[in-house]
């Protein structure tokens, strides 16, 4: 059992829920306690899409200083990679993921919404990574999933000032993907989610596996990622069901088994 981060399904749509009062603040607890329940939101075959959400107040204001504070570099070695994976575990779920975020998302926050595919947050988020201000940086993913996103430059603008941006700012430069009203954005964020739950799950998981593996290399070995999850989807019922639907019955018309 879990203690601050737990998993609910409604109609195919998991949601994993940060909660712990009054900020979210990411200890290691959390951090274990957010792979724990990512590797169930993968395995489960009755998740088929998945929100990741903070609350009505925050989404998670950041890491637990006061845990990192007596950590000397001796403490952190052995464990900032479990941090890392901690924090970074939404990205590892192979099926359509979106953060809800309401709040602060801020510095470990943002790198937990940087794992999601998707960014829905309401119009009072605010978004940085003010860990220069202690004298560190993002270790939980960040300088590589918001470089990925948003780019170098603008990443280094992040990190260097320790700035927040509002919604509309991290609209603007890619950060988030939609920006709705505060008391809106968990709805978004299921209705968006919903439309998957019906849909070729293993054809999601291929096509995740090729657009984020291709990120992490070359292009020549990203075409090669894609041309092998391209051919396994070939074994897939859901594929001989697609494809026979569309030549009988047009376009949008398949009912898709999942499997």
């Amino acid at each position: 059992m879990t203690e601050f981060v737990s998993l609910s399904v409604d109609a195919g749509v998991g949601t994993i829920r940060i909660d712990r009062p009054p900020m979210n603040a990411l200890n290691r607890q959390i951090q274990g306690e957010l792979l724990e329940v990512s590797e169930e939101a993968a395995s489960r075959a009755d998740v088929r899409a998945v929100v990741v959400y903070g609350g009505e107040k925050t989404f998670a204001a950041g890491a637990d200083v006061k845990e990192m504070a007596s950590m000397s570099y001796a403490d952190m070695a052995p464990v900032a990679r479990k941090l890392s994976a901690g924090l970074g575990a939404i990205s590892t779920i192979p099926k359509p993921t979106v953060a809800a975020v309401t709040g602060y998302a801020l510095g470990g926050g943002l790198e937990v919404a940087l794992g999601a595919d998707r960014r829905i947050v309401g119009d009072n988020a605010k978004f940085g990574f003010p860990e220069i201000l202690l004298g560190i940086f993002p270790g939980g993913g960040g300088t590589q999933r918001a470089a990925r996103l948003i780019g170098p430059s603008r990443t280094k603008d992040l990190i260097y000032t320790g700035r927040m941006v509002k919604a509309e700012e991290a609209l603007a430069i890619g950060l988030v993907d939609e920006v709705v009203p505060a008391d809106d954005v968990y709805t978004r964020a299921v209705e968006w989610a919903s439309q998957f739950t019906a849909g070729p799950a293993l054809a999601y998981a291929a096509a995740k596996k090729a657009i984020d593996g291709g990120l992490d290399t070359d292009l020549r070995t990203g075409l090669d990622i894609e041309s092998e999850a391209f051919a396994g989807v070939f074994a897939s019922e859901d594929a001989t069901i697609g494809m026979e639907s569309f030549v009988e019955n047009g376009p949008g018309k398949a009912a898709f088994g999942g499997s």
